[in-house]
């Protein structure tokens, strides 16, 4: 490996000069790369007889810039089968949010500083925290793809992930929980939106709130998967935002959750006029079809939640105090985990963990943790003594 200065003319006759790097790369091919600076050039060198030496040293020419990287990334998830919304999200974090800041750099120059920096610009373009972090895991499955094609050695995304963890954990303990009359309705907002509750959209808000399901889960749901005489549902499937029907995302999807009395006598009262059709759906728009997000949202949960005073006000605006369903699916598992003195159920964290349809206990503890009640200790230990000695 050396620095050699190299003297030339240039194509309309002028003289040139640079500096050029030479050495073997990893394949013990001799490979040569020109710079303005003798610096620069020995810089280079430097890291490249490190980055050879582990094994880590990509050619310029072999690799390729972060977009032209991204699009291989989406044809892979094309070719595994990956569903049209999940791909749709990565054709937008790509071309909406990496494309315009990156997307020219090549994967070889992108470090874990530079990481640092383009989730900088992210938030400084007006990305939220949450957007940040979902960007920046595609970002890093961008370059996991490429580095099964062989277009990079480095994960400058997970070499970051691991320079973090060892602050994760006090992270996770500042981290904002989930506030009832503020994340979670309260149980007075509830039974405000279930009283304000009329029409097509009573029941469905009735078996949001006592079911948890999620809202695809509830716009797949047939009357098959509805069992009101033993007063449950079986959720095996869900419909997505081009309202086609598919499995639950994971495994844990897949689930049976009880029925309150009140769901099961609404549910009833509510298949004589259920709309039909081939899907056999619980709650279709009103041809018998799968319902549009949107709709649920704009014409049944918002006008509900306004009907029933739960707002908040933006200028002269009045608008739902909780504009999504995940609202009401956080106030089900609340009510399940710890809500005894509001007529609750108070489940251990396994059987929430079920009926969410969390993919583990993890998730479920991350999540709703703060809300499991804490035994009294004292009392605890007195009564494990007396256990023990019979008494």
């Amino acid at each position: 490996m050396s620095v050699r200065k190299r003297t030339w003319t240039g194509p309309k006759g002028e003289a040139k000069e640079g500096w050029q790097a030479d050495y073997v790369d990893a394949k013990g091919k001799r490979r040569r790369k020109m710079f303005r600076l003798k610096k620069d050039a020995e810089a280079f060198l430097l890291t490249a007889r490190t980055e050879v030496r582990d094994g880590t040293h990509v050619v310029d020419a072999e690799t390729v810039t972060v977009e032209e990287a991204g699009k291989l990334w989406l044809k892979s998830g094309e070719a595994a089968g990956l569903e049209r919304t999940t791909i749709d999200q990565r054709r937008q974090h790509l071309n909406l949010h990496i494309v315009p800041l990156i997307g020219n750099v090549k994967l070889n120059k992108l470090t874990v500083p530079a990481v640092r920096d383009f989730q900088d610009k992210l938030r400084e373009g007006g990305r939220s925290p949450a957007m940040v972090k979902r960007v920046t895991v595609s970002l890093g499955s961008i370059f996991a793809d490429a580095q099964v094609r062989g277009l990079t050695v480095r994960n400058p995304v997970h070499e970051r992930a691991r320079a973090r963890s060892s602050t994760s954990a006090a992270e996770k303990r500042v981290r904002a929980k989930l506030q009832v009359g503020v994340d979670i309705p309260r149980p007075d907002e509830i039974k405000a939106l279930l009283h304000a509750a009329t029409g097509r959209w009573r029941p469905l808000l009735v078996t949001m709130v006592f079911t948890g399901i999620r809202a695809s889960e509830a716009r797949g749901l047939r009357w098959t998967d509805v069992d009101l005489e033993k007063a449950k549902i079986r959720v095996g499937q869900r419909a997505d935002r081009y309202r086609e029907i598919g499995a639950p995302k994971s495994e844990s999807g897949h689930r049976t959750i009880p029925l309150t009395p009140m769901v099961v006598n609404v549910l009833k009262e509510w298949k004589l006029a259920c709309p039909k059709g081939e899907h056999d759906l619980v709650f279709p728009n009103t041809e018998g079809g799968v319902e549009f997000h949107q709709n649920m949202l704009q014409r049944g949960l918002w006008p509900t939640w306004i009907a029933a005073g739960v707002t908040v006000t933006d200028g002269e605006t009045v608008k739902p105090k909780y504009p999504g369903f995940h609202a009401l699916r956080h106030w089900y598992a609340s009510w399940c985990i710890n809500r005894r003195a509001d007529g609750g159920l108070e489940l251990p964290a396994k059987a929430v963990q079920e009926r969410m349809g969390h993919g583990s206990i993890q998730v479920t503890f991350d999540t709703y943790g703060h809300m499991f009640p804490i035994a009294d200790e004292q009392e605890a230990l007195a009564a494990a003594e007396r256990h023990l000695f019979g008494t």
